[in-house]
């Protein structure tokens, strides 16, 4: 048996995770899932029925995680030969941006295309996002500032953060500024992109046949 069951369709978030775990260099058995027909193991591990759903086959028994940013931490915290976790130094960027794609960015992400653009301050305080501009501003701002998320150096973060960015752009969501592009540039040289995405594209083409 492979060290990870991988729950995943690849019209969906299950690229983040799968980019993970190639960047970890993981042991895993994927089982694709259609959504007219969920199989019950997976609908067991995660009864909301999304996916990435990842099973850990650990010696301490299954372990189920989901929701891709939580994927993409655990995998640098189960594989630390990968050297993808932060270092003490770059904790705080790490986790901050981390969390601030997984919430405000989606959030922002997903009103737009709802066409939901908070312009009263009342409701820009009360969305976690604030507005549109906002977010894409703040993250722009620290995008620009270095190579990666956290400076200098890839991360786990990066696979998330740079995973939003890089959606965003290929659908005209997220602005295509310098700061953008120029990072997703650099994520998409990486072999593990580029093996992960070949899996993906390939699925996704053969759905179409």
């Amino acid at each position: 048996m492979a060290d990870y069951t991988f729950y995943t369709n690849p019209m969906s978030r299950g690229q983040i995770a799968r980019w993970a775990l190639h960047e970890v260099g993981a042991d895993y058995e994927q089982v694709l899932v259609v959504w007219a027909n969920k199989p019950t193991a997976f609908l067991a591990a995660n009864p909301m029925g999304k996916v990435p759903t990842l099973v850990h086959h650990s010696d301490k028994g299954d372990k189920v995680v989901t929701e891709a940013a939580a994927v993409c931490h655990y995998l640098a915290e189960m594989h630390p030969s990968a050297n993808l976790l932060p270092h003490d130094e770059e904790m705080a960027d790490y986790f901050r941006w981390l969390f601030f794609a997984a919430g405000p960015v989606e959030q922002a992400i997903t009103a737009k295309n709802f066409g939901f653009d908070p312009t009263d301050p009342q409701q820009q305080g009360t969305v976690g996002f604030g507005s549109f501009e906002r977010t894409m501003g703040a993250l722009e701002r620290h995008i620009a500032g270095g190579e990666y998320v956290c400076g200098e150096r890839f991360t786990m973060a990066d696979v998330y953060v740079g995973s939003m960015i890089d959606w965003g752009l290929n659908f005209g969501i997220m602005p295509p500024n310098m700061a953008f592009v120029s990072y997703v540039e650099r994520l998409r040289g990486r072999e593990a992109y580029r093996e992960a995405k070949r899996i993906d594209n390939d699925l996704i083409e053969r759905s179409k046949q």
